[in-house]
């Protein structure tokens, strides 16, 4: 993703221009902040830069779940019984 300089619109505003607002953001790859009491709400980005989140987001998801089957490798795991025990101890 690259830096761009993002314009901000109130949301009563993106009321009456949504249609002006969804083509700019979609043809013209516009980032638009929609605020409200001139504070930042919401986005309205490009779907690409939705993508490269979920993507980013994705790939942390697996890297998490590697380091965590790689502790089970090293470490072992604890059957569900025992684990509800413990949990049961620790809230009596």
């Amino acid at each position: 993703m690259t830096s761009h300089h993002m314009a901000s619109v109130s949301v009563s505003q993106a009321r009456h221009d949504m249609k002006h607002l969804v083509n700019s953001v979609a043809y013209g790859k516009k980032r638009i902040y929609l605020t409200s009491h001139d504070k930042r709400m919401v986005a309205i980005v490009p779907i690409e830069d939705v993508e490269v989140l979920e993507a980013m987001e994705d790939a942390e998801d697996i890297r998490e779940a590697k380091l965590a089957l790689k502790e089970i490798e090293e470490k072992g795991s604890i059957p569900f019984a025992e684990m509800k025990k413990r949990l049961r101890k620790r809230s009596s």
